[in-house]
């Protein structure tokens, strides 16, 4: 397997996305805005799958969750549980480390509207098929997220109709692993309180329970 095969900076597989991320460096010429690297310890316990880099967040920072509204409740609940070295996160260039964990994401470079497509889903799902098979540690998946769960789910060659998502949810998995469903933590979902702190800690503190951390 190829470091390419894991992660293409120059990706452009997906023309609207490319057109999109050209636009982005034109109007904001300071930001990241290429595919984004995922995050986190090479040989992680806990697997986190988010959804795709926000536009004034990791598209401008280059790391997931980062400079972000959802990076605000993620990182501060890592922290609390253990998992990370700093409650906050403002840069790739920061000290904030995870520990057993990493974060991935269904989709690599930043959609326009935060909204990317179904084919644009399918055609990045071959990096996140690629960086599973390398990560053989893996005791727990925590999906944020619908597009997340069916991403992960996609990648691993599981069909979606025997493991439906909801929030809390756990997913025993034939391999030994386990996959723990999660609202993704959006500015939308914390303030219509669909997903609280406290909602959101208990499933991160499960999460780290069957990972052994």
């Amino acid at each position: 397997m190829t470091d390419k095969a894991l992660f293409d900076p120059g990706c452009a597989r997906c023309a609207r996305l490319t057109g999109f991320l050209r636009e982005v460096r034109s109007q904001y010429p300071d930001y990241w805005a290429r595919p984004v690297p995922s995050f986190g310890v090479a040989d992680p316990r806990i697997l986190i799958v988010g959804l795709a880099p926000g536009l004034h967040g990791a598209n401008r920072t280059g790391r997931p969750f980062t400079g972000d509204y959802a990076g605000v409740l993620l990182y501060q609940t890592l922290y609390d549980a253990g998992l990370a070295t700093r409650a906050h996160s403002q840069s790739r260039d920061d000290a904030l480390r995870l520990r057993h964990a990493r974060i991935v994401n269904s989709v690599k470079c930043v959609p326009p509207q935060n909204k990317p497509t179904p084919t644009e889903i399918r055609t990045c799902n071959a990096y996140l098929r690629a960086e599973l098979e390398g990560l053989a540690g893996v005791k727990v998946v925590l999906a944020l997220g619908r597009i997340a769960h069916e991403a992960f789910l996609r990648a691993s060659a599981l069909k979606p109709a025997g493991f439906p998502f909801a929030h809390g949810r756990e997913h025993p998995l034939e391999d030994g692993r386990t996959l723990i469903d999660s609202y993704h933590c959006s500015r939308y979902n914390t303030s219509t309180r669909r997903l609280t702190p406290q909602m959101f800690a208990s499933v991160v503190a499960r999460a780290c329970a069957l990972a052994g951390v």
